[in-house]
């Protein structure tokens, strides 16, 4: 990560004081990425406090993109008429957070416990 002071007057950005760059490397089975993200920001922390808002942004969007994703099918989903899809996240997201709510922490594991089982659903709504 490298951090520059911004100095000098930008009128599209008054409150610029911090521009941050983030190399990072992505590592799979079959390849190795690297990539470059920049960021602009008003806040004047120093280095390691601005990476571990960087990395709790991520590891937050990483977690909830995706179960959606891969475990609940967004992406793959056709519901493709308003309002639906946005009826369709709320639903996601409440199932999301009931899960975690009961204590799961594998979704994908959740989501077979409770998908042929009304009990446990019925426990997740806490309606027994």
């Amino acid at each position: 990560m490298t951090l520059c002071r911004a100095k000098g007057n930008y009128p599209d950005w008054p409150a610029l004081n911090t521009i941050i760059r983030v190399d990072s490397k992505r590592e799979t089975k079959d390849e190795i990425e690297y990539s470059t993200r920049y960021y602009i920001s008003s806040i004047t922390e120093d280095v390691s406090l601005i990476a571990k808002r960087i990395r709790n942004y991520w590891g937050v969007e990483n977690k909830v993109h995706y179960v959606r994703d891969v475990t609940q099918g967004e992406d793959k989903s056709r519901i493709r008429t308003k309002p639906l899809p946005q009826f369709m996240t709320i639903a996601r997201n409440l199932a999301i957070n009931l899960y975690r709510d009961a204590g799961f922490t594998n979704m994908a594991q959740a989501v077979r416990k409770c998908q042929y089982n009304l009990e446990h659903i019925l426990r997740l709504f806490r309606m027994k």
